[in-house]
């Protein structure tokens, strides 16, 4: 804890730490952060439940989660939790930072059922997607898939991490069905009229490129 407060200080954040799970619950209950770094492995409660009371509040603040170890298990735990990110211990101080980048400057949350990134609008209950020329019903993995990339608008996600994040314990052994669901995304898109676009690059992964909602017309 004192590692980190002091890294995100030197970077010019303001911080304020705490060393047990209630704690933590706590301050996320009365006062509204930019974000939240949360360990799994926490004294009294640990940090998946205390990620669960704070998303049962209605707190869509943005929350990353670290884990002592890369297992799947714990990866998929906090992101159906509702986790916006997580990072496996060790990791890169510069790591940590450049997701705490993405993760505040990413889609922005409307309320606590809506996301917006550019001229695009994603209903969270429904699984409804709105652009400049309507709407469309998303079905599951299409709407898990572009609201993680939508979460993380900009930001070059590798196809290896998609698969776990978005299809975790049912992931095919086909890396190239993510290249399918893109591709149908990139038809809804189309289909209401958004200037967003999903970009590719070899061996990089996909990335929401929103623009703005002004661009007007197709890129």
């Amino acid at each position: 804890v004192r590692a980190l407060s002091t890294i995100l200080e030197h970077s010019g954040y303001e911080v304020e730490s705490v060393g047990d799970g209630l704690s933590a619950f706590e301050h996320l209950k009365r006062v509204s952060y930019d974000a939240a770094i949360l360990d799994i492995m926490m004294p009294g409660i640990d940090g998946i439940e205390v990620l669960r009371r704070t998303r049962a509040l209605g707190n869509t603040v943005p929350i990353i989660m670290l884990t002592a170890k890369g297992e799947v298990e714990d990866k998929v735990a906090g992101l159906d939790a509702g986790a916006n990110d997580y990072l496996a211990k060790p990791f890169a101080a510069k790591e940590l930072l450049a997701r705490l980048r993405v993760m505040t400057r990413s889609a922005a949350a409307v309320d606590a059922s809506t996301l917006a990134a550019g001229d695009l609008r994603l209903d969270i209950p429904s699984c409804e997607l709105t652009g400049p020329s309507g709407s469309v019903h998303l079905a599951n993995l299409e709407f898990r898939l572009l609201r993680h990339l939508m979460e993380r608008s900009g930001e070059r996600v590798p196809t290896e991490r998609l698969l776990v994040e978005v299809w975790g314990d049912q992931a095919p052994d086909e890396a190239s069905v993510v290249w399918v669901y893109i591709s149908n995304l990139r038809k809804r898109l189309a289909a209401i009229g958004s200037t967003a676009r999903i970009t590719a690059a070899r061996n990089q992964g996909y990335a929401l490129e929103a623009g703005s909602e002004a661009d007007g017309g197709a890129a």
